[in-house]
């Protein structure tokens, strides 16, 4: 597949549809038309857009879990059991969906029934179909969002959004990069403008679909400035199809000084980069994801873990955030440990809804520093696309420009290497081929080196991986023993 250079024309948008609906038996019973009015007789409640944009006036902070299982009666108990404790709703797709392998998820459905269980982690929302995805709509008094991993998810998303859900997550950047090895960027870049063009053709009929690239990444030490340019980039690429409804996001650091000044940064940096390339018809929100590292096993320390991610997302100003569980060592969590991690966070997010934290001198710097790392990098993006973003994105991981930690893609770089800085803020060992500033890049290794002087050790990476495993060891810096 090629990518498109600016919007995709109606035409070639619907002749690609054709080929699109047939990859699967259900995307026959997929009509466009169809699905626009299905999603105008939905009550306004139902609105994940609408829901967000309230929220942020309000300066209130959303609740979403993860959740999926493989059926679809089983699903419903799941989320109707989550729904009094959240204020938006997931449906969490199962692994083989998303590399669209649906004859191995039709097998496990099979199985499932079978064995009167889930036995897929997550819900093959394209082999149920069309039907089933509004009879779990209408079942729930809360809004919906399809979160996943897919790098070619166009057929995700026309039976999910002709089915009701009204936001979808994910991007060409995104889910490619943390979770594909030889996906080559290109194609999953060009699958995820087909995603927005058909999000944009609902907004055309007035049809308002929320979109969420997803911010973590690999989840493991990314610096902010390296998330920031993928949510924008992923942000831009959405605008130009035509979307209108945005949620940027950030995955938690646990430094809550960068943390903070991460949420504050990225909003402003992406309304400067729109405006930047003459967009101004937007709504932007953002969503701050609890730690997606390594957790401890033991679930009274996984709570603090929780708590912790809680008090930064409200303390960020977040639009939504995305809730842990305490079983997440353990791998899928039961809906009890689900439900847990909700409660936990919205006492947090309650108790610290009218505190506010200070605009030190060390939050404001770190805003600043994070915006100039930013700019390093999306202004490169910029000048090797000739101001297409997509283009640019794509020679920017070539060139090692974007760089992700610990991505298996082949097309990721892999030369840039973080650690944590004294006071557990993410910062760089070595910067690879990101062109970042000389000036920045001297402060970083220097906040690295006081680390080292207080450690009595020299840098290195050993570091690196002490600092992986930290949190599960009940810490965030990862000292020497």
């Amino acid at each position: 597949m090629e990518i498109c250079r600016g919007r995709i024309s109606e035409k070639d948008f619907l002749a690609q549809r054709e080929q699109v609906l047939t990859a699967w038996p259900t995307g026959a019973k997929v009509n466009l038309a169809d699905g626009i009015d299905y999603q105008r007789q939905l009550p306004e409640r139902m609105n994940f857009a609408q829901a967000l944009t309230r929220a942020d006036a309000a300066g209130k902070v959303l609740l979403q879990p993860r959740a999926g299982v493989a059926l679809v009666d089983e699903h419903i108990r799941l989320l109707k059991y989550l729904e009094p404790d959240c204020d938006l709703l997931p449906t969490t797709i199962d692994a083989y969906t998303r590399q669209n392998r649906y004859e191995e998820a039709q097998r496990g459905i099979e199985k499932s029934l079978a064995a009167g269980q889930s036995l897929l982690n997550g819900f093959p929302a394209v082999n149920h179909g069309l039907k089933p995805c509004r009879e779990l709509v209408e079942s729930l008094e809360k809004p919906v969002e399809v979160r996943h991993g897919t790098p070619d998810a166009r057929l995700l998303a026309e039976i999910t959004l002709a089915g009701g859900f009204t936001s979808f997550e994910g991007g060409g950047i995104s889910y490619n990069i943390p979770y594909a090895k030889s996906v080559p960027l290109e194609k999953s870049i060009a699958c995820w403008q087909y995603v927005d063009r058909l999000i944009g053709y609902y907004g055309d009929a007035g049809i308002v679909i929320n979109r969420e690239p997803f911010g973590p990444l690999s989840g493991t030490l990314v610096p902010p400035f390296i998330s920031h340019a993928v949510a924008i980039i992923e942000g831009l690429l959405a605008l130009e199809q035509g979307v209108y409804s945005l949620t940027l996001g950030y995955g938690q650091a646990g430094n809550l000084i960068q943390d903070t000044a991460a949420i504050i940064s990225l909003r402003e940096l992406s309304v400067e980069y729109f405006h930047l390339l003459n967009y101004k018809d937007f709504e932007l929100t953002t969503v701050f994801h609890q730690w997606m590292g390594g957790f401890p096993e033991d679930e009274s320390k996984a709570f603090g873990v929780i708590s912790w991610g809680a008090a930064a997302a409200a303390l960020s100003k977040a639009t939504k955030v995305i809730v842990k569980t305490p079983h997440e060592a353990m791998g899928i969590p039961t809906k009890e440990a689900n439900r847990q991690g909700l409660c936990c966070t919205r006492q947090v997010v309650n108790m610290l809804a009218d505190q506010e934290l200070p605009e030190t001198r060390q939050l404001l710097e770190e805003v600043e520093l994070i915006k100039r790392e930013t700019r390093c990098v999306l202004d490169k993006v910029l000048e090797l696309g000739g101001n297409q973003v997509a283009r640019g994105a794509v020679r920017a991981f070539e060139a090692g420009v974007i760089d992700v930690p610990f991505a298996p893609a082949a097309a990721n770089c892999g030369k840039l290497m973080p650690v944590r800085d004294n006071h557990g803020a993410i910062r760089l060992l070595e910067r690879g081929l990101v062109p970042l500033s000389d000036d920045i890049y001297e402060q970083h290794q220097e906040l690295v080196r006081e680390r080292a002087r207080a450690e009595g050790r020299e840098p290195g990476f050993q570091m690196v991986i002490d600092d992986i495993y930290a949190i599960s060891k009940g810490k965030l810096v990862g000292r020497p023993k």
